[in-house]
């Protein structure tokens, strides 16, 4: 390394703040005597971390640098050079233009590397700068699968392949042990690590989408989609008739959407799948959702919500009958809820029958009913024929008519605790959706237990979570009134930076969020009245509700979740 850039380098270090000058001068003897890398001495005694160093390189050498986790990766471009040599020499391909190969370097003074690489390749190479984590977390995402290539492995397939997706049928699979059979067909392969992937990405669904000329594959993570990859367009028959096969479909209707379910097993541990399939344009669409048993909690207590609002929630369960409702739009942990609160109630001594379209989690101990309208098993059917089973319980997936509404309303009325949901924004709105369905205001009233409203939020990574500052005029433009923020005492608020935990979102898991809305006798005679929902809940806030945005920004002020967060769940009330 020339003494020029090295003498560049110390000015640069010399000039910030809390600079150790020993620290760098026993890093230059470290490498004189054993050799190594500079840059790699330098961040492992501590005189400077990895951005700092790309940052420093960058402007002494004037090599651009790059946000590897912002950066649409080409998979494609992972094939040209060895696996092994990217890992070890943490480089990784980023762009190719003609004879042109840009690589993301971490060291731009291992010129011996460079003159390798395009010697191996024939490739003239250009270079940009990112940082180690940026490229560990670049294998993290598109090397997980035990050294196997999804994207050239589909690429070497011909259409044959759509022969052999018979081989495994069965419906439970080990695919621990199927992803390392180098004996398995290719396609089953792809699709195997294709569900492990979303696995350990802590998927809630995959989207398998095609389009013109390619099959995508999205993963959702926390409730927002991200691109895994993109397949080449001649495997799209072949990954849908596996898919279906597993599912146990029709591979021969590709005219109408279908819906089924399988189950894997990875590691002694089963997961099931909830498959949609529908017709499109280009091809049939899948969307598969993951049903994780294990991670239901048992109870409140594990779905994130504040003691407070679990508190009211867990008053309500011990009324012996009467109707409780879970409202939120689709993907708000409606069905989470419930079923944590089934668990926790699931005991020798109670009888509980759901009724359901379609079954999400089968759980031992419970009664599962899947509703099927094109037979007549309606949910208002189906209810009259489970109030005939004696139960103890009765879990509706959804109150969606005037029939069903009025049968459990009365079920509630008649010795049953029952359960449902409903799409509404607010808890208060829940009574007024009754009511226009044509439920009788009185009956209502007599059976109500209990009402909320649920969304979910993502929580700050804990790995990478960082303080930070936030205005007052930023609040006031938002419309969040101050006083309330200094109330809290807090000063300091938290995000999280991003890291390899968080696939650099800064975000790692979700909370519930609960606006819980305790029916009591003055709110019956709103009910019997008719008062509309904004009344209700004016009536609930002044006795003490907090409503969604106030529970969301409880979570923001205990330093669980951000301020832009809070916004994008929560509307101002």
């Amino acid at each position: 390394m020339p003494i020029l850039l090295k003498d560049r380098i110390l000015e640069v270090l010399k000039s910030q703040k809390g600079f150790n000058e020993k620290k760098f001068e026993a890093a230059l003897k470290h490498q004189s005597q054993k050799g190594g890398s500079l840059s790699r001495i330098l961040i492992d005694s501590g005189v400077l971390s990895q951005k700092e160093l790309m940052l420093i390189f960058s402007k002494q050498l004037n090599i651009p640098p790059i946000n590897l986790a912002r950066y649409k990766l080409d998979l494609s471009l992972l094939s040209l050079f060895p696996e092994k040599i990217m890992r070890e020499e943490k480089v990784i391909p980023i762009s190719k233009i003609g004879n042109t190969v840009t690589l993301a370097v971490t060291d731009p003074l291992n010129v011996f590397l460079l003159d390798k690489l395009k010697a191996i390749t024939d490739y003239d190479i250009e270079i940009v700068l990112t940082t180690e984590d940026d490229i560990k977390s670049i294998f993290e995402n598109f090397y997980s699968g035990r050294g196997f290539d999804i994207k050239k492995t589909i690429e070497e397939m011909d259409e044959s392949g759509v022969g052999v997706v018979e081989v495994v049928s069965e419906e439970k699979i080990d695919l621990s042990q199927l992803a390392d059979s180098v004996k398995m067909p290719l396609i089953v392969k792809v699709v195997n690590i294709t569900l492990l992937e979303a696995l350990k990405k802590r998927a809630s669904d995959i989207h398998i989408e095609p389009t013109e000329d390619a099959l995508k594959i999205r993963y959702r993570t926390d409730g927002v989609l991200h691109e895994a990859l993109s397949l080449p367009k001649k495997s799209q028959n072949a990954v849908i008739a596996r898919i279906k096969i597993l599912s146990k479909l029709d591979i021969t209707q590709m005219h109408i959407p279908q819906d089924g379910r399988f189950r894997i097993k990875v590691e002694n541990h089963e997961i099931d799948f909830r498959v949609s399939v529908l017709p499109t344009s280009f091809g049939n669409k899948v969307v598969l959702r993951l049903l994780d048993k294990s991670a239901l909690g048992t109870g409140l207590d594990k779905l994130g919500f504040l003691p407070e609002s679990a508190a009211i929630f867990k008053k309500a369960l011990e009324k012996p009958y009467g109707m409780i409702l879970v409202t939120g739009p689709t993907g708000s942990g409606k069905s989470t809820t419930l079923y944590s609160i089934l668990s926790e109630l699931n005991v020798p001594e109670r009888s509980i029958i759901t009724l359901e379209d379609p079954v999400e989690y089968q759980i031992e101990g419970l009664t599962q009913i899947q509703a099927r309208p094109e037979i007549g098993l309606t949910f208002a059917s189906g209810l009259r024929s489970v109030l005939r089973q004696n139960p103890d319980i009765i879990m509706i997936g959804e109150v969606r008519d005037f029939e069903t509404a009025d049968i459990a309303i009365k079920a509630s009325l008649t010795g049953q605790l029952v359960f449902s949901t409903l799409h509404t924004n607010d808890a208060a709105s829940a009574i007024t959706r009754l009511i226009d369905m044509g439920a009788e205001p009185f009956l209502i009233a007599s059976s109500l237990i209990f009402t909320c409203a649920q969304r979910l939020a993502r929580k700050i990574c804990p790995h990478c979570k960082e303080a930070y500052d936030i205005p007052q005029s930023v609040f006031e433009r938002l419309g969040i009134d101050y006083a309330i923020v200094k109330k809290s005492g807090k000063d300091k608020f938290y995000r999280g930076k991003g890291c390899q935990k968080c696939n650099n979102t800064g975000f790692l898991g979700r909370m519930g969020v609960l606006e819980a809305l305790m029916i009591d006798d003055e709110i019956r005679d709103m009910i019997v009245r008719k008062a509309t929902s904004d009344e209700i809940k004016a009536y609930a806030v002044k006795h003490g509700m907090r409503t969604l945005r106030d529970d969301a920004m409880a979570k923001f002020f205990i330093g669980l979740t951000t301020l832009e967060e809070v916004l994008s769940v929560t509307s101002l009330d």
